[in-house]
């Protein structure tokens, strides 16, 4: 097969844990067979120092024409007080309004190797399988009106039932081939938008009789993560409740650098880690690229169907966990091994 991948490697760490997950791609191109086409392009604030913005149209034809992009990360320090549409952050909004991906799956596993990296005690955090799906497209962070006046802010919270309707489907989906529960979390005591999003999701469960749906308030929600991660097979939720509990798994996993994620809509699809752009540790070879790496396994699984390829990356993370050869944020016993490094033997056990 022909793998078409567009590169935006992006800002700080984003460089360096794209390389290490292409090298991972390469390795799997070679092993199975599949050619890559691979071109590369601007987004976030190296695309603002180049050309003026954070998503430049050349980029938006890139990402157009293949089949699948991988991003490492975006934002820089220098554009926190940008207004939004000027920070590197718009970039990542962008990209996602053009590729109409509208549903956010992000993984949250607790490795066997890593339950001690974990600030949480180990019997609460063993055997956490969960996925968290996040609506992409709508809620506060599209919504209009938004603004700021002179002693006023404001933003809208705002979703359609077809918004709704086609995260929840992507939810049972990946349900069924779980273990066949969902926990659809909002905030319907206080928001009538949270008491929309929980009718539509009743409506849609309807057609999946063999999942069970339960709800839950989304503050609980936050709690019962920390409390007994188990009970979660797959969270569905809206945009801004799903981007605050998606980090909350990265206390879970060990650390926010083992994190992948996968932004799918209809035809395209957009992966990346979901640790940032941590421009402390930039340029120093130091950044965990399993994040980046799992997440060329979610595109392997979700775009291109090559699921024993998927598994393959997936096993080869497993085993470098085992071993011991890992950054420092996942608390070696010995001494931390490099960005390329951990890349490197990714590769050699796949």
């Amino acid at each position: 097969m022909n793998l078409k991948i567009l590169l935006l490697p992006g800002d700080g760490i984003g460089t360096e844990v794209t390389a290490a997950a292409v090298d991972v791609l390469k390795t799997v191109g070679k092993k199975f067979g599949h050619t890559l086409e691979l071109s590369e392009g601007l987004l976030g604030g190296v695309a603002i120092h180049k050309t003026g913005t954070p998503f430049p149209k050349d980029t938006e034809e890139l990402c157009l024409k293949a089949d699948a992009t991988l991003m490492g990360a975006v934002g820089l320090p220098e554009f926190d007080t940008a207004p939004p549409s000027q920070r590197p952050e718009a970039g990542l909004l962008g990209i996602r309004r053009v590729l109409d991906v509208f549903a956010n799956l992000r993984p949250v596993r607790t490795w066997k190797a890593l339950v001690d990296s974990s600030p949480l005690k180990n019997h609460v955090v063993e055997g956490t399988d969960m996925i968290i799906v996040r609506e992409l497209t709508g809620g506060l962070y599209y919504g209009q009106p938004r603004g700021i006046e002179n002693d006023r802010a404001f933003n809208t919270m705002s979703y359609t039932r077809q918004e709704v309707e086609r995260v929840t489907h992507t939810a049972f989906k990946l349900a069924g081939n779980r273990r066949k529960k969902v926990t659809s979390v909002d905030k319907s005591n206080v928001l009538e938008v949270s008491q929309f999003w929980r009718k539509v999701v009743v409506d849609v469960a309807q057609q999946y009789p063999d999942i069970q749906l339960e709800h839950m308030l989304v503050d609980n929600a936050a709690m019962q993560m920390v409390l007994n991660p188990r009970q979660f097979d797959v969270m569905l939720t809206e945009n801004t409740f799903g981007d605050i509990l998606s980090d909350v798994g990265g206390i879970l996993a060990g650390s926010i650098g083992m994190l992948p994620s996968a932004s799918l809509g209809m035809k395209k699809g957009l992966y990346e880690p979901v640790h940032g752009s941590a421009p402390d540790i930039a340029g120093q070879n130091k950044a965990n690229p399993l994040g980046a790496i799992g997440s060329v396994a979610a595109m392997l699984e979700y775009t291109f169907g090559l699921n024993k390829e998927a598994a393959a990356v997936n096993d080869a993370i497993g085993k470098v966990l085992e071993s011991g050869r890992v950054t420092a944020d996942l608390r070696p016993k010995g001494s931390p091994a490099t960005t390329q490094e951990v890349g490197k033997a990714v590769s050699e056990a796949i």
